[in-house]
């Protein structure tokens, strides 16, 4: 389509061109002849007439397909655009990528990027950077370099909006000053060690939240807020890594006396089981001790009447015994 429109556009203009090109013709022979009456009138030839209805439809004709052609508006893939009437003004509705009729010569198109844009500041070390600069000041009054990536995209149902009142380009006129004004409110609410380390990413969470709220307002949705590096002064970075060194000798102290406490904690678990298991023995073998007292005290029991008996018996026999001997001696007497 976008061929044809521009094929109308050329034949329209090759059909302006041809009507010219004819009366300029006419012209000249007319002039040539008027030269050669001057010259011999006698001989001269007759003036040729001016095709001026000739060069009229061409004319005419050529505002056919000329119309045509600019009656067509391309909107190119990852672009959307807006009616723009040279009578009312911004018309609402959004084209999108494709093929659209418009009024010709009262009507034109606004072209927006509606794909994914990026906005970058740097921290202002380095003059051969293009970015922009973003410099911000702490509690402490200490100005911080901050190189920040904004990554945002137009809201394509808003574009009428856009065009008709917001001032263009929107990243130089809307984007830089609402990013850098967000980040200069929020910054000097924290001190110089909180940005850099405890709340950066509490920092970069209320910027992105307050640069999105803003920007919503005009049409334009953020997407993503980078905090990507931040460029302290030169003497408070030599002492904040004085600071942050101790602070690691600290934290390995720390848990070197945790493991240490541990261990002993340890040991004294380790001393508490050992004296269970001791304890536990104890009263396991105490427990064995008076089971066979007992069993010897039961097995007594049962052993003492047999002995009695046993005593008895040799008693008896003893005293029979006798009985016979002095039977004997007796009767040995007689």
């Amino acid at each position: 389509m976008l061929f044809i429109k521009f094929a109308l556009l050329a034949f329209g203009a090759a059909l302006f061109v041809a009507a010219a090109v004819t009366l300029t013709y006419d012209l000249y022979e007319a002039w040539r002849v008027r030269q050669l009456r001057l010259r011999d009138p006698n001989s001269a030839p007759a003036t040729p007439p001016l095709r001026w209805r000739l060069a009229g439809r061409l004319a005419a004709f050529a505002w056919l397909p000329l119309l045509l052609g600019l009656s067509v508006a391309v909107v190119p893939s990852g672009m959307g655009g807006v009616r723009v009437s040279q009578i009312s003004g911004t018309l609402p509705g959004v084209l999108y990528p494709g093929i659209h009729w418009i009024v010709p010569l009262t009507q034109g198109v606004e072209l927006y990027d509606i794909r994914d844009q990026v906005f970058t500041t740097s921290t202002g070390e380095d003059p051969k950077k293009k970015e922009e600069s973003l410099k911000v000041q702490s509690r402490e009054g200490l100005a911080v370099g901050l190189a920040v990536t904004v990554r945002y995209r137009i809201d394509p149902k808003r574009l009428d909006y856009i065009n008709a009142n917001l001032p263009q380009p929107l990243d130089e006129e809307i984007i830089v000053p609402v990013v850098t004004s967000v980040f200069r409110q929020v910054v000097p609410n924290y001190t110089v060690r909180e940005v850099f380390s405890v709340k950066r990413e509490e920092v970069r969470q209320t910027c992105m939240t307050a640069i999105a709220q803003k920007l919503a307002a005009d049409g334009v949705l953020v997407k993503e807020v980078m905090l990507r590096d931040i460029a302290l002064p030169s003497d408070y970075s030599k002492g904040l890594e004085g600071l942050l060194l101790k602070e690691q000798e600290n934290e390995k102290l720390g848990l070197e006396i945790e493991v240490k406490q541990k261990l002993v904690k340890t040991a004294e678990l380790e001393a508490e089981a050992d004296k269970v298991r001791q304890v536990k023995q104890a009263e396991a073998q105490a427990q064995v001790t008076v089971l066979q007292a007992k069993a010897q005290a039961d097995a007594m029991q049962h052993t003492l009447p047999l002995k009695e008996k046993q005593i008895q018996q040799s008693r008896l026999e003893a005293e029979a015994r006798k009985e016979a001997t002095v039977k004997n001696a007796e009767a040995a007497a007689q």
